[in-house]
């Protein structure tokens, strides 16, 4: 009884550290998945529809109803963000993307698809999606997340990785025939 009282916290401690090892790998690994997941949806979607929109954050982090990635914490649909880029090209033909803001996106996936038939280069062509993982309390810059502990008798603090999916945008929800 001795022997046990004397080695069980340290072995207790020791599995609790293993696990909460794994779980942290799972978390950095899963979020290239999520913004993957997160593009890929983003670059056939509507952009104008905040349903659809929020739907995809959802989906992004593989729970439909509550939006948290699952053994996850703290990563929930709220840290993924989709930029929509235009890409420029300045008068040396030098090609630059830009984020564009939410006011200057195109009224429709229509007339976004008009604007880049009619200048591919223009600022109000989408030309690509951007999904990351970012704090949502800062929502000026993309501030890392920090990875929280299952356990709190293991105290593991350190930003998650900045995980970046960047895909050309398809038809963001247009159809032949939508009108702009």
């Amino acid at each position: 009884m001795v022997e046990l009282a004397l080695i069980l916290p340290f072995f207790l401690l020791f599995v609790f550290a293993v696990l909460e090892l794994a779980r942290a790998l799972y978390v950095v690994n899963m979020l290239p998945e999520v913004t993957r997941r997160a593009a890929t949806s983003a670059a056939l979607a509507d952009f104008t529809n905040s349903a659809t929109m929020s739907a995809i954050g959802r989906s992004a982090v593989f729970d439909a109803v509550g939006g948290r990635l699952p053994l996850g914490a703290p990563v929930t649909d709220a840290h993924v963000r989709i930029d929509y880029l235009s890409i420029t090209r300045d008068a040396s033909g030098v090609m630059t993307y830009a984020s564009m803001p939410a006011a200057s996106l195109p009224a429709s996936p229509a007339r976004n698809h008009v604007n880049c038939v009619q200048n591919p280069y223009a600022g109000d062509c989408i030309r690509l999606v951007r999904a990351r993982i970012c704090d949502p309390a800062n929502s000026a810059d993309c501030v890392a997340v920090r990875y929280q502990s299952a356990f709190p008798l293991i105290n593991m603090s350190f930003g998650l990785s900045r995980s970046v999916t960047l895909l050309p945008a398809e038809n963001l929800g247009w159809q032949p025939g939508d009108t702009p």
